[in-house]
């Protein structure tokens, strides 16, 4: 960000905004990178061989994409704050602490994960190398870490809330944080039978996600098309509300496609598959019902103008963010509605659990649902920064947008080959064997789909280069109204 243009009330709370929008940036290079790392080692076994484990690469390629994109939505909440409430966020000065605290744990834990990689798993590992669950690996120590800076943030949110002006979005995502902070809490106890610590284990990894992040980037979105094209907020908020209805309600029934697989009777299969399915619905619909209603606006404006009659005009005052927010609005339904009930279905997923489905399903819902919503925000934080009234895209920002979602949707395509692989031989023909696995495993379709999805990992990561670059340039270029 060249230049600063922040003043006036909640001028720190943004500043503090772009300090977590800026580390959160680096670990998504990170992310990327170590995602690269692990897709060559799948097609290249010995590439960093005893260097770099590929169970190592792929957790840190994991838990970098879970702690940028929390650093993303704690920058985008003390970003919108003060708008929505019309105060500086109380205990600002707590907040840049813990921020620091937050960015020293996260790259002492990086740090241990690449130098140590692993422990004799005993109770010094569990508290100082990782965990070894899946996507929660942090340290023990890391967690109440997080927890500690998670509290601070949901105490500032309250505090501000309280004090200043009370909107729909501020209240949602009082209510969405309790349930924030309450969920992560189910991933930081053991218990000695194994069905019952992985059922403890997916209320953090689904309903921690599918629940409360969903509502999160619900109230990011209604900010956000307020700011953009000043989308009506009763029909955001509406749609709001009936977001925060239907994941709380379908997203604890919604994690019953994974019970039957550890020990759970078999109605929680399709009692899972149907209310999963049902979750980003009023995501969409709150997108949709707004451009309508936009549109229609519009469409009567020129008419007006036509009849020679003054017109007030919709511009879109960020074309980057609006355009990321489009890709969150169908992404979303995309990546975590349609891939996910291509495999949650009990009669699909008896086959396809375990696959590289899955691993389809996450690359294009993590993308859909969350990261394009975070990065629209990001222009928003570098519009505002900068003192730009109307941000247009220039040739990175398109070249950006184009390679980094044809490059995921390019990876979740390959991926979802290399499942139907898996499917066809793993499982139906060969019964779920060890040998069906590994025969799986070797086939020509399973290994080009492979590489096509290193391939697409490679266009990913140059799109996130160019998003980098017009982050670094917006402040300089001309083209943008001031």
């Amino acid at each position: 960000m060249a230049s600063n243009h922040l003043t006036g009330i909640g001028s720190e709370s943004k500043q503090l905004a772009t300090w977590y929008f800026t580390f959160a940036i680096i670990l998504f290079g990170a992310q990327l990178l170590f995602g690269l790392v692990a897709a060559i080692q799948y097609v290249m076994p010995g590439f960093l061989f005893e260097l770099l484990d590929f169970s190592v690469a792929r957790m840190i390629h994991i838990n970098a994409l879970v702690v940028w994109m929390v650093f993303a939505m704690f920058g985008s909440v003390y970003w919108l704050l003060p708008d929505e409430t019309g105060i500086e966020t109380v205990g600002i000065k707590i907040g840049k602490l813990l921020y620091w605290v937050f960015v020293a744990a996260i790259v002492v834990v990086v740090l241990v994960y690449l130098i140590v990689q692993v422990g004799p798993a005993d109770e010094m590992s569990i508290w100082f190398i990782h965990e070894g669950r899946e996507y929660i690996e942090a340290p023990r120590w890391a967690d109440w870490g997080i927890v500690v800076v998670a509290l601070g943030f949901v105490a500032n949110l309250f505090m501000t809330g309280i004090k200043g002006k009370q909107t729909g979005i501020v209240t949602v995502l009082m209510a969405d944080m309790l349930a924030f902070a309450g969920l992560y809490l189910a991933g930081m106890f053991f218990t000695d039978n194994i069905s019952v610590d992985q059922y403890w284990w997916w209320w953090v990894i689904h309903l921690w996600v599918e629940a409360t992040w969903e509502v999160f980037v619900g109230a990011l979105a209604a900010y956000a098309l307020i700011t953009i094209i000043g989308a009506k907020r009763q029909v955001v908020e509406m749609w709001l509300w009936i977001e925060v209805a239907m994941l709380f309600g379908s997203g604890i029934l919604g994690m019953g496609h994974h019970y039957f697989w550890i020990g759970t009777p078999e109605y929680w299969w399709e009692i899972g598959a149907l209310f999963s399915a049902l979750e980003p619905l009023p995501l969409v619909a709150m997108f949709i019902h707004v451009l309508y209603d936009w549109g229609k606006e519009t469409g009567l404006q020129m008419a007006e103008g036509a009849e020679g009659h003054a017109i007030a005009g919709h511009t879109i005052t960020n074309k980057p963010a609006f355009t990321w927010i489009v890709l969150n609005a169908f992404g979303n339904f995309l990546g975590a509605g349609i891939w996910g009930f291509f495999h949650t279905l009990p009669q699909v997923n008896l086959y396809t659990h375990g696959t590289q489905f899955t691993s389809a399903h996450g690359h294009l819902a993590f993308f859909g649902a969350y990261a394009t919503i975070l990065i629209g925000m990001m222009y928003l934080a570098i519009q505002g920064t900068n003192g730009i009234k109307v941000l247009k895209h220039t040739k990175s920002s398109i070249a950006g947008i184009w390679m980094i979602a044809g490059g995921v949707m390019g990876m979740g395509i390959a991926l979802t080959i290399a499942g139907y692989v898996q499917v066809l031989v793993s499982r139906a023909q060969m019964g779920a064997t060890w040998a069906g696995y590994f025969d799986g495993q070797s086939g020509m379709w399973f290994s080009q789909a492979m590489d096509w999805r290193l391939i697409m990992g490679v266009v990913t990561f140059l799109g996130f280069a160019f998003l980098i670059k017009d982050f670094l340039s917006t402040g300089k270029n001309p083209v943008h109204e001031r």
